[in-house]
């Protein structure tokens, strides 16, 4: 008779055959059994049958589960049998998934982020910090939970075991991915952080400072990153409201000094002239507010002192303006490299995109904000954010003739210093058919890293970059799919649709769990009327038909490793794998495109930029697959298609064959050139890369080269063991050298990286 039971734990507990013929029961009733008696009736005999084979052994928990699956498939209860597989499947994947928790929260508990790869993970959260490690805390339980209780457990089996990744699975049912923030909308009649209203910004200043909030506010109801896509165009009314105040107050001097006029005499004058005519001071003096003003100043003075107080209040309010406008654009960098969302865990990651408006307003903006990057933080620090993207179009900036060229030149200079601005190209085809002269919303934009979000097919009267973003985006594989192809190509497109079809399909689980969401979730989002028609919705609508305007994404890591894999080449050493390489990256958008046109939605195909995920993939089939040459032989995959970073090749091969993809890639994307010496010594060659990446067609790209800094004197370019400015040597009074390097997005992160290695 057996009396007693050893747990898994290892522990000896009394044995209980209740506990045998109530799972057996609850197994027959998922199936439409009842009969609880006969549950017992096998909870006896597995009890005889092992006293039987064993009568002087004390049983184990797993050797009488074996035993009840055996009974119940001997005495004709198959379906009970599987129910009661499935159950115990559970439990043992309930049970393990605590021990995983509990092991990570101990690493996370014990272990600093120099040691913990969970930590490090993220790179703009500090995981040594109070705030960091909470948000750990709760980013691995959740997506403990969301596995074993939410996702569909083909999805959760297919994410765990590395075929695919959902990318911030800890937000699964909490919100969405990015969004491109309409700051002219926002501003205007002034916003709510719910704390507090903030009325309309009235000096760039303001501006500056607001559009910060704004970031902060919305990375608090969002996972990835906020982008300003129109940056120029919003703080070129801020400029323009300063020279306003600026010039007025200048007319009052010059007729204090000059005249005797009683105060507010300049005040009444712009008052009148703008009530009469609409008028007001303009940077550009071409309206012909001058010319209605003089004839107001002859009241209080002769025609050439008039003249001359006109002169002195352009001059000077034109440099005060300069002046405010660079103090705004440094305290907008400054605020967001050391501003916290995410109760202070976080800095927001934050991308502005700018250098088309070609008003003088526009232009200080683009001028000032360049400088202030260029300068650095208060130390001469590399800033990390905003990431800056400058646009580039035909007529605008990219020819010597054209009115923002010299910004253009300037923004060269300015990201060979400090590695950002990275570089859009509105002429690109798939870029420039969405094109409206005269509407900036129009122009393409991304969101740090590659995203992109502009064609509508849930709208096509609403193919615009402001107030939209990516709900959610899953990524692929494709190394692991070649290597169990076993260099079948066919094969290979086969099990390529199979797992198209299991993303999109994990892709619309998530977007019915988003779409139940109501605007009150979304305070600042959607309550302050950030996302497309949210302002349409009251505080308890859902949400479900405007998030329709987003974006649902599958990616892919590991093009060059997949080609080795299938033809023994990548598509920086054969044409055939060129070839292949687009018939690969083809499939998987016509495969989306077909998706978007049965449901309506936003389907697109994104250029994974995850290098922790390349990381992590490959750690996975390494150990399934052992090592394979060229492509489990490193510690990484190559980043989506780009060509290996290890292979030879120059700048402009490079460029021409990852161009291709930038259309494919709908959703995001962008190619790096990787440079060794000091792009400051040649800012021509630079200008030659970036125009090079325009005419091959490439949407987004971006030059990599080292940034290094001595903390000690300031020097700021390329360092080897010792400073060539001061000669300190690498750790000299323990002060080690400021190196940064972009870090091309940590994983479950949107956007790329810069990191500080210190």
């Amino acid at each position: 008779m057996i009396i007693h039971i050893i747990k898994r734990d290892g522990r000896k507990v009394p044995f209980n055959i209740e506990k045998i013929a109530n799972a057996v029961f609850k197994s027959a009733q998922s199936c439409g059994g009842s009969d609880f008696n006969t549950a017992m009736d096998v909870a006896v005999e597995v009890c005889k049958t092992y006293e039987k084979i064993h009568p002087d052994k004390i049983p184990t928990v797993e050797e009488i589960q074996d035993l009840v699956e055996k009974t119940l498939i001997e005495n004709g209860h198959a379906r009970t049998a599987k129910a009661y597989i499935l159950y115990r499947y559970e439990r043992t994947r309930s049970r393990e998934m605590k021990t995983n928790l509990m092991c990570v929260l101990n690493e996370l508990t014990f272990s600093s982020a120099k040691d913990s790869d969970i930590k490090r993970e993220n790179a703009n959260i500090d995981g040594d910090t109070a705030m960091g490690t909470m948000l750990k805390y709760g980013s691995v339980s959740a997506k403990e939970y969301y596995e074993m209780y939410v996702l569909d457990p083909k999805h959760a089996k297919a994410h765990r075991e590395g075929d695919i990744h959902i990318h911030d699975l800890d937000f699964y049912t909490l919100t969405t991915t990015c969004s491109q923030i309409d700051l002219t909308k926002l501003f205007h009649n002034g916003f709510s952080t719910g704390h507090g209203y903030l009325r309309e910004p009235n000096d760039i200043s303001s501006y500056s400072a607001l559009a910060c909030i704004a970031i902060q506010s919305n990375q608090n109801d969002q996972h990835g990153g906020q982008s300003i896509p129109t940056f120029d165009y919003a703080m070129s009314e801020g400029i323009k409201k300063t020279y306003d105040h600026r010039y007025t107050q200048n007319i009052a001097r010059a007729l204090s000094l000059m005249c005797n006029a009683p105060d507010g005499t300049a005040e009444n004058i712009r008052k009148e002239i703008y009530e009469k005519y609409g008028l007001k001071p303009v940077l550009a003096n071409n309206n012909g507010y001058q010319e209605k003003e003089l004839q107001f100043l002859l009241n209080y003075t002769d025609s050439e002192t008039a003249v001359k107080i006109q002169k002195f209040a352009l001059k000077n309010a034109e440099k005060e303006t300069d002046r405010a406008a660079y103090q705004a654009m440094e305290a907008l960098i400054h605020n967001l490299n050391t501003m916290n969302s995410r109760a202070g865990a976080q800095t927001p990651f934050s991308s502005i995109n700018y250098g088309t408006d070609t008003s003088p307003e526009g232009r200080m903006v683009i001028k000032n904000v360049l400088l202030a990057q260029e300068a650095g933080l208060g130390n001469g620090e590399t800033p990390i954010f905003p990431i800056h993207i400058f646009k580039i179009k035909e007529g605008v900036n990219y020819n010597p003739e054209d009115p923002n060229y010299d910004l253009f030149r300037l923004a060269c200079r300015v990201s060979a210093k400090r590695l950002f601005p990275n570089f859009s190209f509105i002429d690109a085809p798939y870029n420039l058919q969405y094109y409206k002269e005269g509407c900036p919303d129009t122009e393409i934009a991304y969101m740090g890293c590659r995203t992109r979000v502009i064609s509508n097919n849930y709208d096509k009267s609403r193919q615009i970059v402001t107030g939209r973003g990516n709900l959610s985006f899953t990524s692929i594989n494709l190394p692991r799919i070649a290597i169990e192809s076993d260099h079948n190509v066919g094969m290979f497109f086969d099990r390529l649709d199979e797992m198209m079809d299991l993303c999109i399909d994990q892709l619309m689980h998530r977007f019915r769990i988003q779409s139940q969401k109501k605007v009150k979730n979304f305070p600042f989002l959607m309550g302050q009327g950030i996302w497309i028609d949210s302002d349409k919705l009251s505080y308890d609508d859902t949400i479900g038909e405007i998030l329709k305007h987003g974006t649902l994404s599958v990616g892919f890591i590991g093009l060059a490793e997949a080609l080795k894999a299938l033809i023994g080449s990548h598509h920086g050493e054969s044409e055939e794998a060129r070839e292949l390489g687009l018939e690969i990256i083809t499939a998987m958008r016509k495969r989306l495109d077909e998706e978007s046109a049965r449901t309506g939605l936003n389907f697109s195909l994104l250029a994974t930029p995850a290098e922790g995920l390349s990381g992590r993939f490959v750690r996975m089939d390494k150990k399934r697959y052992g090592i394979i040459e060229g492509v489990t032989d490193r510690d990484y995959y190559t980043n989506s298609f780009h060509v290996p970073v290890y292979y030879p090749i120059s700048a402009f091969e490079k460029i021409k064959i990852e161009a291709p993809y930038h259309e494919l890639t709908n959703a995001g994307h962008i190619s790096y050139i990787e440079l060794d010496g000091d792009p400051l010594q040649n800012l021509d060659a630079f200008e030659k890369i970036v125009r090079c990446m325009k005419e091959s067609g490439i949407g987004y790209g971006a030059i990599n080269h080292p940034v290094d800094r001595d903390p000690c004197c300031g020097y700021t370019g390329i360092i080897g063991d010792t400073c060539p400015y001061c000669g300190r040597r690498e750790h000299y009074e323990n002060v080690a050298f400021d190196r940064i390097r972009r870090a091309t997005c940590c994983p479950d992160a949107d956007g790329d990286r810069a990191e500080r290695t210190l």
